[in-house]
């Protein structure tokens, strides 16, 4: 398969990033094609431009400045988003890669009336998101009801690729893991991507 991993950690020596290391590795192995888009390493620019938000509802699309970006998740058969997960949500860099990548045009259509969005994602089979989270897994799981995995699954890949499998992977207590719990989290990444076909 095409495969895109996106990586949202602005350490090269961080924990995510040798998570997405472990994924891209597992990915390449299997023989699939693997496109890498590191947010942070590209200076991705998160912020919606005046032109991008002026053009959301005025057909075309401006994906002038994203076209690149825009044209790699087209492609994806795959999509494997790896990031912390920060106040239960999304490092803004990631945030700003759905608001500008997941446009009009590109992810989705709006209906004629503003009505339900129609899916633009059809190549899209497979997704996997790795995160890592300092929060014990209890808190994320029963207080805030897993809040980062609700909006993946629900507003984004439910309306814009709603027949893609999703997969989510949490490593819970992430300052506080040694070496043989991080070593045990990279085999499920392995396990997981390693049943791609």
């Amino acid at each position: 398969m095409k495969c895109l991993v996106v990586v949202a950690h602005p350490l090269s020596e961080s924990l995510c990033q040798t998570m997405a290391r472990t994924a891209i590795d597992t990915l390449s192995s299997a023989g699939h094609t693997v496109a890498v888009e590191d947010l942070y390493g590209s200076s991705f620019s998160p912020a919606l431009t005046p032109d991008e938000r002026r053009s959301y509802y005025a057909a075309p699309f401006d994906a002038k400045a994203i076209q690149a970006q825009a044209d790699r998740l087209l492609d994806a058969e795959a999509l494997v988003l790896v990031f912390p997960t920060w106040w239960f949500g999304f490092p803004a860099v990631l945030k700003g890669w759905f608001d500008r990548i997941w446009a009009p045009g590109i992810a989705y259509d709006h209906a004629s009336d503003f009505g339900p969005i129609q899916a633009r994602l059809h190549k899209l089979r497979k997704v996997c998101a790795i995160t890592s989270l300092g929060s014990p897994w209890w808190v994320d799981r029963l207080v805030l009801r897993q809040p980062v995995k609700r909006v993946l699954k629900t507003a984004l890949l439910g309306t814009c690729a709603p027949a893609c499998d999703f997969k989510m992977l949490s490593l819970y207590q992430a300052e506080r893991l040694s070496s043989v719990q991080v070593r045990a989290f990279r085999a499920r990444i392995q396990a997981t991507l390693s049943k791609w076909v």
